[in-house]
Parts: C-alpha cells; structure tokens; sequence
C-alpha cells in the first residue's frame, strides 16, 4: 500500500540517520548543552537573519504549543485562533488542559482575517463586563495552515499591526514551515516571519526529522526561564542531543529547504493527476496538502489501496479526503497512485 495519508509516515531523511549514527557514540552533556544543539541554533539564526534570536528544540509539535502558549499567557488569558486552527481543532485540548481557553475567530481557508481580529479586540474591550472574560492575551496562526494555504507578508504584516496595537504576542506554528516556505505561491521569506512574529517554530517532525521542532524567540525575547517551563511541561529530553544532531543536519547545506521543494514539487505532480482524474478539488492549495471531495463508494476502494486521511463529510455521499505528499514521496508512488485511480474509474 502506498501513503499519501500525512507528512511524517516515514522515518528520517537519511543523512539524519547517518548522523545519528556517527555521533552515538560520543559522550556529549544532556539538556540542550552540547555543542550539536548550539552549531544547530548558530545555523538556524543565521537562515532566519536573527542573530539574537533564542532557540529552543522541543520533542513534538503539541508540546511546543502548549508550553510556548502557557508561558506566554498569564493565568486569566486565553489565545486567539481560526475556528479550523491546529490548537482549536486536532490537539485533544491540550492548550485547555494548560488552564488557557483557545478563543474562535471565523476562519477564511484555514486564515485569520486582521479586520475581524481588530472588530474581536474591539468589541471585547467595548464590553463594560469584559474584566468578567477570558481576556485574549497573544494570537496563533499556523503557517501553512491546516488547509495547506499560505498568509501572505501583507496578511501577516496586517494581524502583526493589530497585535501591536493591542500588545498581543504573535506565534507561528510552523509544523510544516518547510513546506509553506518552498511554495511558489509565497511572499514569504524565513527572515520575514523572523521579523513579522514574536516567537514561531521550525518543523522537524513533518519536515525530514524523526522528531523534534525548533522554537525560535526571533528577538531574544524568550520568556525568563523558559528552559524550566519546557521541563516542566515534558517536552524537553534529557539526551537534547538527539534533537540538535538533527536540526545540525537540517540547516546544513540547506538540507531542510531541498527536501521541502520536493514535497511542493511532488504536490505539483499530485495535483495534475488528481484534476486530469476529474476529482473535484474541496480547495486549492499551494503546498503539499491537497483535498478532494470523493464520492463515498471510490473512497471506500482506495482506501483498499491508499493511505490517505479523512477530513471532513460534505454529505451522505460524499466526503472530503486529503492527500499530503512529503519529503519522501517518490514519483514511484506518484505514479502508482495515477494507476490505481485509473483503475478504480475504469470500473464505476
């Protein structure tokens, strides 16, 4: 069976192994102290113009959620998300469970919009009773969203205006940073989210690594002491070395940029089979995540033969599936997925 089902069903890229497998051997100091997790910060400063900035490597990307959202957020503070974001939507309460309740804004393909972020702000604290709420205290975005589209730098710049305006921390979740950043749809650039955000994070797990992301306080603006915040949340590894071997590998000769341009090139590929099929497309988008609407008897025969996620129920017969390509789709897999959705036609 082949997998276009997400972004993480294989391993690691192999030069990570290779890695991994060079340096197990060597005794190194734990907790993010070794001179792999500081090579791989000194990288990632340099790649994203921020010679300041504070870089951290957390295990997962719900961990990473939740500890940059509940340091940042004082006790009677909720953050700010689209109805459809990842925090709101696909983290099991995991912000919640923190103390902070994630406020809904409407959301436009999977994006924010700046005028109704000011309109909230504006009606909340019109509100004679508003010190009886949960006061909305940063704003979360995740770029790519979880529709796989793009904000632009004007729609970034836009809600970092009206969070400036308000003094609200902006965070980007950056799962699947790689991925948005090779688009040939974006504006945006590595050194531009350095500059439009507060704190953002750069995908390992989702982009070639077996685990781990990135948090970078662009600004040297991390909270104080957030190394103990990571530990007390549990994200943080002893053995921090696994991480910063890998992230090390990632901004190496731009390993990390290389293997993304893959995935958008693959979704290109992807995208062509899937229209000449006729599928009909639930939206289009620029990056490596692609939803079509199947009708529900063809969903049922591919999934004999695909991996691929369900996303949603348009109707009783119909359903919205997703298809992801990944730093490791082959044109190998590209093509036996053209030969079984042929095949499948062939017989309806």
């Amino acid at each position: 069976m082949i997998s276009f089902e997400n972004d993480y069903s294989a391993g690691a890229h192999p030069r990570i192994l290779d890695k991994l497998k060079e340096t197990n051997m060597e005794p190194l100091p734990g907790y993010e102290t070794d001179h792999y997790c500081e090579s791989a910060a000194e990288k990632i400063r340099k790649s994203c113009s921020c010679p300041e900035a504070d870089v951290y490597f957390l295990a997962g990307g719900t961990q990473t959620n939740a500890v940059v959202i509940s340091a940042l957020l004082r006790s009677y503070e909720g953050v700010l998300a689209a109805e459809t974001g990842h925090v709101n939507t696909h983290e099991a309460g995991a912000i919640e469970y923190t103390g902070h309740k994630v406020l809904t804004l409407p959301e436009h393909q999977g994006k924010l919009d700046a005028g109704e972020l000011r309109a909230y702000m504006e009606k909340f604290y019109g509100d004679a009773n508003h010190e009886h709420e949960v006061f909305p205290g940063m704003v979360y975005l995740s770029w790519p969203t979880e529709y796989g589209t793009l904000y632009s730098r004007k729609e970034l710049d836009g809600i970092a205006a009206v969070c400036g305006e308000y003094n609200l921390p902006l965070y980007i979740d950056g799962a699947r940073l790689g991925y948005g950043l090779m688009s040939g749809e974006t504006d945006v650039t590595l050194s531009d989210l350095a500059r439009i955000c507060d704190v953002f994070y750069i995908g390992g797990t989702k982009v070639g690594a077996l685990c781990g992301e990135a948090v970078v306080f662009p600004k040297g603006n991390a909270p104080k002491y957030f190394m103990t915040i990571v530990k007390q949340h549990g994200a943080m590894l002893a053995k921090g070395r696994l991480l910063g071997v890998q992230f090390d590998t990632l901004f190496t000769d731009d390993l990390y940029f290389h293997i993304s341009r893959n995935a958008i090139e693959a979704a290109h590929r992807l995208r062509k089979i899937l229209h000449e099929k006729k599928l009909p497309f639930y939206l289009e988008s620029p990056t490596n995540q692609q939803f079509v609407v199947l009708k529900d008897e063809i969903y049922q025969k591919l999934q004999e033969r695909v991996a691929l996620s369900y996303w949603d129920k348009t109707d009783e017969a119909h359903t919205v599936v997703r298809f992801a390509t990944s730093w490791s789709t082959t044109e190998s897999d590209l093509k036996e997925l053209e030969k079984i959705l042929t095949e499948i036609s062939e017989t309806r």
